[in-house]
């Protein structure tokens, strides 16, 4: 796999050669499960990375997924047909990944698979997938798995993707005149963002001074900050993830790069913002596909707070985690809509759904089955102006759903 669609902790089985050792079992089983009997139980497999550098947004998606079937079954189910997510860890490989769903759908007769967490791992599921008929709903930002070449009529991405994230990010941070340096993970997420804000950049007038690739995972930005520093950039943008997002800011704050620029993230995270102090995360700005703090002004998210805050001790979700709500909330609408798990039926239902479930009006986009939804700006807080542990951020900015912040369908490659 190569470093643009891969995850360097990946092993060396890709997405495609994973099922290629998997074909033999795959003949007699290509059909999608359409005719058991519509009394069984709905079966969702959710594959996710809970164990490694990113468990913890995992065990998040899954906290928040688990409540979606929950209120789902406290309604009686579907058609009198109980819900059950089936959880699988994915490892964050896509050998792994590939293997695990194939389970999911051959042994465990899922109707269904929600989840993934990173851009390499969502397409190896989205691979099995495809190959089986079976409805996919993707919840890890990925621009590739929109594209004609990785496109599944099978599959419908619930996450953000780097194109409208960054674009939105940028609208409020980048000025025409602003200079920018982007310090970038060198794997596909990295390469992703960093492809969108440049795009942004060039369409606002922001002038791009040096782009640095650091190694996923790497325990030391040192050696990084001295040529950050010497470009003479107005912000530094940070496109990476997980654990590797708290460790390159607090390297970045310790070796005083902001007080000398503006740091800009792609995506600001809830957990990787726990992670440090306050200080580091202070003025930091980024966009997101959630936060808490929405309930002030959305209905529906104040009653996906009250929900997860009954479920979880009075804990709050979080942004990665809300997508394992949104995502297998969606996917149980489409499926009441559709009066059941036939496949073609949900797919109808889905490219036709309008639902509002946590943040505002969503939709998917039918020629590449993108969820159009509002992207947030938030900005990390000064301890001083937090009233609570869980008060992380300002809300800069909500933008609504538009499909003025995504690629068009003719330049992803779809016919007009």
């Amino acid at each position: 796999m190569t470093q643009k669609h891969g995850e360097p902790s990946l092993t060396a089985i890709t997405r495609r050669t994973a099922l290629v050792g998997l074909a033999g079992t795959a003949t007699a089983l290509s059909m999608p499960f359409i005719g058991r009997a519509q009394s069984e139980t709905i079966r969702i497999g959710f594959p996710t990375p809970l164990t490694g550098p990113f468990a913890a947004e995992a065990n998040d998606q899954v906290r928040s997924a688990q409540l979606a079937v929950k209120l789902a079954n406290d309604k009686g189910g579907i058609g009198g047909r109980k819900i059950e997510l089936l959880v699988r860890d994915d490892k964050l490989n896509a050998g792994e990944a590939a293997t695990r769903t194939l389970e999911l759908i051959e042994k465990d007769k899922v109707h269904a698979v929600v989840g993934a967490l990173s851009s390499a791992v969502q397409l190896a599921v989205n691979e099995v997938t495809r190959a089986r008929n079976m409805l996919y709903i993707s919840i890890s930002q990925s621009d590739t798995i929109n594209e004609v070449k990785d496109f599944s009529p099978y599959t419908f991405h619930e996450a953000l993707n780097p194109t409208m994230t960054t674009a939105v990010v940028a609208k409020h941070t980048f000025q025409k005149g602003s200079k920018v340096v982007f310090l970038a993970a060198d794997y596909a997420y990295g390469h992703e963002m960093l492809r969108g804000f440049k795009r942004a950049a060039k369409e606002i007038g922001a002038e791009t001074v040096g782009e640095i690739l650091h190694p996923f995972g790497a325990p030391d930005y040192s050696t990084f900050i001295p040529t950050i520093l010497s470009l003479g950039a107005d912000i530094l943008c940070i496109c990476n993830f997980g654990r590797d997002q708290a460790n390159s800011i607090k390297q970045a704050v310790d070796f005083g790069v902001k007080d000398q620029m503006k740091i800009v993230v792609p995506v600001l995270l809830h957990n990787q913002r726990l992670a440090v102090d306050p200080e580091v995360f202070e003025g930091v700005v980024g966009g997101s596909n959630y936060y808490w703090g929405l309930e002030e002004t959305v209905p529906s998210a104040k009653t996906f707070n009250d929900a997860f805050r009954a479920m979880f001790k009075d804990a709050v979700p979080t942004d990665y985690g809300a997508y394992g709500y949104t995502g297998v909330a969606s996917l149980l609408m489409a499926i009441e809509k559709a009066g059941g798990t036939e496949t073609q039926k949900v797919i109808a239902a889905l490219e036709a759904l309008k639902y509002d479930v946590a943040k505002g009006e969503q939709s998917y986009r039918k020629c590449d089955h993108q969820s159009l939804q509002s992207v947030l700006v938030l900005e990390s807080q000064a301890k001083s102006a937090m009233k609570s542990d869980a008060d992380l951020f300002k809300i800069l900015a909500n933008e609504p759903a538009s499909e003025s912040v995504l690629r068009s369908c003719t330049e992803l490659g779809f016919k007009s």
